[in-house]
């Protein structure tokens, strides 16, 4: 089990920088390589990209689960926390599902969908608010 454990650890630091590597507009080499099934019988997830915002892109522009969790905030009177975006997305309040939320919304600090105002408090961030503004 701890072996099993070890190897998603590495896949998901893996996935991540392949996300994060997208997001730069790096490209990857395609060719196609045999894959192993999934541990435990279980459905391979795909990576979801989500890009760096830019001026004129919408929550539209993001994979549904981060489009949610950006309307989420957005639609929110004040900052908010992670604990209270996993239920009006759909997720039961699990800390496996807070603590994945979290690093969903970490995400899109990183790439300026969203603000940390102070630590664990996500906003949207004030360029985005800006340019929804004009538009």
């Amino acid at each position: 089990l701890e072996a099993e454990r070890e190897r998603l650890e590495r896949l998901t630091v893996t996935r991540e920088t392949l996300e994060e590597l997208a997001a730069d507009g790096v490209g990857v080499d395609e060719t196609p390589r045999p894959q192993a099934g999934p541990v435990g019988g279980g459905q391979v997830v795909g990576v979801q990209t989500v890009h760096v915002w830019r001026e004129g892109m919408t929550s539209g522009d993001l994979p549904p689960v981060y489009r949610d969790i950006v309307d989420v905030i957005d639609d929110a009177p004040e900052a908010v926390r992670a604990k209270q975006v996993v239920p009006r997305i759909g997720l039961p309040a699990q800390t496996a599902k807070i603590e994945g939320t979290r690093g969903k919304l970490k995400r899109l600090v990183e790439r300026g969908w969203l603000a940390e105002e102070s630590a664990g408090l996500f906003t949207p961030s004030a360029r985005r608010t800006a340019d929804r503004a004009m538009q």
